[in-house]
C-alpha cells in the first residue's frame, strides 16, 4: 500500500521534512516513488509549507493513504479535509 508521509532531511538541528509517496513497508528515509513538497518547521508561516497540490490530489485519487501527521499538516493548508480531534471532558469529582 502506498502512503503519503514525511521523510526527514536537512542538517542537525535544522530539519526539513519532504512529503513523499512511499511504500508503507519501506523505511522512513528510504526509497520513495515521488517527492510532493517540503515542510520546514523553523521558517515563518508563509514559507514553512511548499506542496504540489495537483500531485497530492492525484495520488490520493489513486488510493494512497495519508499518515496522521501528513493529513493534519495538509489540512492546515486546506489541501485535504482536516482531522477532527476528539475532545475529552474532565471527569467530575465523585460526589459523596
Amino acid at each position: 500500500m502506498l502512503k503519503l508521509r514525511f521523510a526527514r532531511g536537512g542538517k542537525k538541528r535544522n530539519p526539513v521534512f519532504f512529503l513523499v509517496v512511499a511504500e508503507s513497508q519501506s523505511p522512513r528515509d528510504g526509497r520513495f516513488v515521488e517527492k510532493l513538497g517540503t515542510y520546514t518547521p523553523k521558517l515563518k508561516n508563509e514559507q514553512r509549507f511548499i506542496f504540489n497540490e495537483d500531485r497530492i490530489k492525484h495520488w490520493i485519487s489513486k488510493g494512497a493513504q495519508l499518515t496522521d501527521r501528513a493529513q493534519y499538516l495538509l489540512g492546515l493548508q486546506g489541501i485535504v479535509k482536516p482531522i477532527v480531534r476528539k475532545t475529552v471532558e474532565p471527569v467530575a469529582a465523585i460526589a459523596e
